[in-house]
């Protein structure tokens, strides 16, 4: 569209020039001087000139205006995305695991009631903390945790392994080095909700995560979440409440990196990969095969 009216704004007056020069030659001679059609020249093409452009330059204001509104709209839906995203990674993670811990309570007469209530309080703490920094995050830019980025995935693993009985080995070589502080928010988001969507869907006993440098002097790497669960049949990510597989394809694609679910060995394999040349990168790649 915008092509087509700079075509014309470029178009029109030329045109009207022209006409003019051959009627005023032609036909007009006679009776208009060469000074007055000098004179008259410029201001008929003034006159054509806004008369037809008027129409054009409001239709440009009212490109633009739409324009506009759809970035407003755009970015309001990405705000709600975001803070989407964000309930689900802290609050409604946090919820299911207190639900867990509410049934163990119910059914479990082994572990001492003092001990399940503490666990229990210090969830809740954490959902008030989370909110808070949610609101604050709304506010404010987000500041970079004090807690080493590894003892937090450390202290995740063992939280996990607590409250759901099962196994997990960590067998991590990926370089703290090789990622921003922005990665390491996202990867350790991208574990938690792998892990929570193993307890809820998969039916597993053990989970394996595993981290690595890609090879080279770049700044790639992998990491692999897999479980010896049930697995699946049917493409997960198609499923309307497989709101948590969603959320790590979308994270993996936001940030550059490949996606992967698949079944390999009686095990199903998750694989996040930052691309080792950045030059290759691309905004998401996911790939899901059944059994």
């Amino acid at each position: 569209m915008y092509k087509h009216l700079k075509s014309l704004i470029l178009i029109i007056p030329t045109l009207t020039i022209g006409i003019w020069e051959y009627t005023r030659h032609e036909f007009l001679l006679p009776y208009i001087s060469m000074d007055l059609g000098n004179w008259l020249a410029p201001l008929l093409v003034y006159l054509v000139t806004m008369t037809l452009l008027r129409k054009l330059f409001a239709l440009m204001e009212q490109l633009q205006e739409q324009l506009q509104q759809e970035r407003a709209a755009k970015a309001a839906l990405e705000e709600r995305e975001r803070v989407a995203s964000e309930l689900h990674d802290g609050i409604a993670q946090s919820l299911f695991l207190l639900s867990v811990r509410v049934d163990r309570m119910e059914q479990s007469h082994a572990v001492p009631m003092g001990e399940l209530y503490q666990s229990l309080r210090k969830t809740v703490h954490e959902v008030n903390d989370y909110v808070r920094q949610a609101i604050d995050g709304l506010r404010y830019p987000a500041a970079p945790q004090a807690q080493p980025w590894m003892e937090s995935v450390q202290h995740l693993i063992a939280d996990f392994r607590k409250d759901t009985g099962i196994a997990v080995r960590l067998e991590w070589e990926l370089s703290e080095e090789r990622m921003t502080v922005k990665e390491k928010v996202e990867l350790y988001a991208t574990l938690r909700e792998a892990l929570i969507n193993v307890f809820k869907h998969a039916g597993a006993t053990n989970v394996w995560i595993q981290g690595k440098d890609a090879p080279g002097a770049g700044d790639g790497w992998r990491c692999t979440v897999a479980d010896d669960g049930q697995g699946f049949v049917f493409d997960p990510l198609s499923k309307k409440n497989g709101y948590g597989l969603k959320i790590i394809q979308d994270r993996a694609a936001k940030m550059g990196w490949t996606f992967a679910l698949r079944r390999e060995n009686g095990h199903t394999v998750l694989t996040v990969n930052k691309p080792n040349d950045a030059a290759f990168r691309h905004k998401g790649v996911s790939r899901t095969e059944g059994r």
